[in-house]
This record gives structure tokens, sequence and C-alpha cells, in this order.
């Protein structure tokens, strides 16, 4: 495990996971193959009897569950993945993750359906409002009623267990993310950090992850 994770408390967004489902947490429903512009992947569609959506994972390579996996959760942002916001680094982090899972023997792209941190894109936008009024990200969840991150990392780490990944070499600045997968039964061997994507635009959004959410940027 990376040096940088010991001794470091567990970060916005850890305790808050739901109870555990009954039965499977997730199975997959669909896969296909999905060339892409950062390698070839086969695409594998979760259902789950966790939070009711369709969770992603996009597989590159063959996996060895005797090996350490390179990994990436990604959580869905609809505005910088698709749209090419500007506020935030979500797209500059999604794109640098495929391309190096692509260029690896292996690796796991996990994309989850946690939009907002896990409030909605409604509630998203609304916050984005608030923003623009001064607030930074975790006053403007806090304003609207939410939690600074309601993300969960349960249904990940069954995800992974699915596809037959037990030990992990995780893309993250996010702690929750792999105290997450730990609660839950994957190995994290090691940590790499994915550090781009920072513009003027979103400066304060990152210097808040990091003040406020605990990130390691």
């Amino acid at each position: 495990m990376s040096s940088q994770m010991r001794g470091i408390a567990r970060p916005v967004g850890f305790n808050r996971e739901r109870p555990a489902p009954e039965g499977p947490a997730a199975r997959i429903e669909a896969s296909a193959e999905l060339p892409t512009e950062h390698g070839d992947f086969r695409i594998h569609v979760f259902s789950n009897a966790f939070d009711g959506e369709e969770h992603l994972a996009l597989v590159h390579g063959e996996i060895d569950p005797e090996a350490v996996t390179p990994v990436r959760i990604h959580s869905e942002c609809l505005t910088g993945d698709a749209l090419s916001s500007l506020r935030c680094d979500c797209r500059a982090q999604l794109l640098h993750a495929q391309g190096a899972l692509g260029a690896s023997p292996s690796g796991v792209l996990l994309y989850l359906r946690q939009e907002g941190r896990g409030i909605g894109l409604g509630a998203k936008i609304a916050a984005y409002a608030l923003q623009d009024q001064g607030f930074d990200t975790v006053e403007a969840n806090e304003h609207l009623g939410f939690d600074a991150d309601l993300r969960d990392y349960r249904v990940a780490a069954e995800m992974l267990r699915a596809l037959g990944v037990g030990r992990v070499r995780l893309f993250t600045n996010n702690l929750a993310k792999v105290f997450g997968l730990k609660r839950h039964g994957i190995e994290v061997v090691e940590r790499e950090a994915i550090q781009v994507g920072r513009r003027p635009e979103n400066e304060r959004y990152l210097d808040t992850k990091r003040d406020r959410c605990g990130h390691l940027l």
C-alpha cells in the first residue's frame, strides 16, 4: 500500500454506505466488445440489488484472479464526461485512466451511476447555481440538505468480485474509494494518483476536494 495512505483519517463519505442488500449485490446483465480511442475493451452492464442503478465495467485484456489488476472507479459526471464542462476534472481523469488501462496488459474501469457525488443530476445543477453565488461544493451540497458526498463503494467491490478481481492497483486521489473497497473485501495493494485537468475554471473545486474532502491533490 502506498505510504501516502498510512495514518490518514477516514475521508468524507466513508461511513455513509447503506446497509447490505439481500442476495447478490451485482450481476452482469449484458456484455459486448467495445473498441475505443483508448484501447479495446469489453463492456459489461451490471444490475444490482443495492441501489437499483445500472453500473458499467470496461474490461481490457484477460483478468488474472491472482494478479494485481489496475482499476479506476469513476463516478458518472454528465456535464464533464459527456458535455466537456470545465467546472471539474472528471473528463480529464476518465480519459487519463482509460488510456492507462488500455495501454496495460489488463485493467478495469468501473463507471458508477452516482451523479453529483450521489445527489443526482438535478440537485447537482442546483448546487452549480449556488456555487455561482460563492458557495464551495461542500457548502452547496449542505445548503441543499445533502451530505458533502453520498457515494458508496460496496457495489464497486461486488462488481470487481464478479469479474474475478480481488487485488487492485487503484487509480484515485480519493481515499474514500480505497477504504470503501477494503471495507468490502477488495485488497488495495497500491494507489496511483491522477493529477490531470487543473484549469483556472476548476481551481476552487479542486482546492475544496483537497482541503475539505481529503483528496490527495
